[in-house]
């Protein structure tokens, strides 16, 4: 059975313990309890996880994530309905803006969870800033089947 993976990456407005990131976390659980009853296989935890100079680089904290999906279309809808849509509304509130176009999220297919780490989120990741959206990496305006075919991803 073949898996879609996202990493996502963005650096908080304020340290951790201010309000507003308090709040960021807070809405987080919910939308981590949204993604469990939509097609979330893995999570994993970015505790210890080297992150690169470009990545530190900013005023507030990074905040990463790293997750496997049962399907594209599963991760296309939880991204874009509910507490997780309230979310990206909202996260200039908690989420720095950068100044010039940064890529937020990269998605690529995998055949097992165990094959998926930081160390290729993060090469994927680079991938995509250098070449754009290919099979090896992307995102949901160019989107790719698992067999390297481009497809349209639709709300349904």
């Amino acid at each position: 059975m073949t898996l879609v993976s996202i990493y996502t990456v963005g650096r908080l407005n304020h340290p951790y313990n201010h309000s507003a990131s308090r709040e960021f976390f807070q809405v987080g659980d919910g939308v981590y309890r949204q993604a469990t009853r939509s097609g979330l296989v893995e999570a994993f935890s970015p505790d210890g996880v080297t992150i690169s100079e470009e990545t530190i680089q900013g005023n507030g904290s990074p905040i990463l994530t790293l997750t496997v999906w049962k399907d594209l279309q599963s991760l296309y809808r939880f991204t874009y309905s509910r507490q997780h849509l309230q979310a990206l509304r909202d996260r200039n509130k908690w989420i720095e803006i950068y100044p010039e176009k940064h890529l937020s999220y990269v998605v690529w297919w995998t055949e097992k969870v165990k094959d998926v780490s930081w160390e290729d989120a993060f090469k994927r990741y680079n991938y995509y800033i250098q070449n754009g959206s290919t099979p090896f990496a992307f995102d949901f305006k160019q989107a790719f089947d698992e067999n390297g075919e481009t497809i349209l991803i639709k709300s349904s």
